[in-house]
């Protein structure tokens, strides 16, 4: 495994696993018990994904202690709205079974609050119930709104990344403040064209073509991809074998030509909603 430093000294697992989508229950505990006997020490939830009482409980019976495994979990946009996020704060640590999580994030930029609730996150984070804080889905504006106020840098800013939308302008942004940039859906997804399949992701000729070289599949190409550009990332699967395939990275690296051909397959083209443009 390899870490990166947050800015303020704390180190997060480069590579993660992601439990979005993953059904509450049988699923998650056997999903996250399988991503920490492989060997994965950071777990990323939400409020809204429903399932941090399954995180909790599965970090519980791995018998791992707690301060090995960094955990995360978000401030769900309604919460926002409402204002009540001490109270949402304290929910998750509840459910979490834990007195503190490693870093505290806001989901989404909900116009006319996030700038509030990053005061209220600071508050969190100086209680030392939240190792780092952090900021998710943000473009540069969104950032430069609430480094107005800021006393505390954003540690990290987890945003969609992958070959078809590489960010390249908003990862130069944030590492130059210092904020580590984190990626979800980082396997991209499949594009569809009245009602057909365009294009997968995971059958591009380009990555499949490197794959070949370093004996690895395209998902452990595109996961490396990240790690080579200093980009953290949270894969997600309930496939036992993927789970133990996505953490198979750390024997190979991309040269600067693989790199390089990676980042010119992006189209700037989403597979989530556009931070600017989302409407929940």
């Amino acid at each position: 495994m390899k870490y990166v430093k947050l800015n303020n000294g704390i180190e997060m697992p480069m590579l993660g696993f992601g439990v979005f989508k993953v059904e509450d229950g049988q699923e998650s505990m056997d999903s996250i018990k399988c991503a920490l006997e492989a060997g994965y020490r950071s777990i990323d939830t939400a409020t809204i994904y429903g399932n941090e009482k399954s995180v909790g409980a599965a970090i519980k019976q791995s018998g791992i202690p707690r301060e090995d495994i960094f955990l995360t979990t978000k401030l769900w946009n309604e919460v926002q709205r409402t204002g009540d996020v001490e109270e949402a704060f304290a929910q998750s640590l509840k459910d979490l079974e834990t007195d503190y999580v490693d870093l505290y994030l806001i989901h989404w930029p909900v116009k006319s609050r996030y700038v509030d609730s990053w005061l209220a996150l600071e508050k969190i984070y100086k209680s030392g119930r939240a190792k780092a804080i952090g900021i998710s889905n943000f473009h540069e504006h969104h950032i430069d709104d609430i480094k107005k106020v800021w006393s505390v840098v954003p540690a990290v800013n987890q945003i969609e990344m992958h070959p078809w939308l590489t960010q390249k302008p908003l990862i130069k942004f944030c590492n130059s403040l210092n904020i580590v940039p984190e990626s979800w859906s980082p396997l991209g997804g499949t594009a569809w064209q009245d009602g057909k399949v365009r294009e997968n992701l995971l059958e591009n000729p380009v990555i499949k073509s490197i794959g070949d070289k370093y004996g690895k599949s395209t998902a452990q190409v595109i996961l490396r991809w990240n790690i080579d550009l200093g980009v953290v990332t949270i894969p997600k699967s309930i496939t036992p074998s993927r789970i133990r395939d996505n953490i198979n990275i750390f024997d190979f690296t991309l040269t600067p030509d693989e790199i390089a051909a990676i980042d010119a397959l992006n189209k700037d083209q989403r597979v989530g909603p556009n931070p600017d443009d989302f409407n929940f």
